[in-house]
C-alpha cells in the first residue's frame, strides 16, 4: 500500500494495492473526486467533472 496527498484539503490518502492508473478515488477526509495520475510515485488530481449530455 503506498500513500499520497489530497491536493483539495492535504489529507493523506492510502492507495490499497491493485489500485490502477487513471483511477477515480474519493478523498476519506473531504469527499472530492481524484484519479490517480502516477503509480510510481503515488500522485492524484482532482477528478474532471463529468458534463452532463442532455443530448442537445
Amino acid at each position: 500500500m503506498s500513500t499520497t496527498t489530497c491536493p483539495e484539503c492535504m489529507a493523506e490518502i492510502e492507495l490499497e494495492t491493485g489500485t490502477e492508473l487513471n483511477e477515480i478515488i474519493v478523498c476519506p477526509d473531504c469527499g472530492v473526486d481524484l484519479e490517480v495520475i502516477s503509480l510510481n510515485p503515488p500522485e492524484v488530481e482532482l477528478a474532471p467533472m463529468e458534463e452532463e449530455d442532455w443530448g442537445e
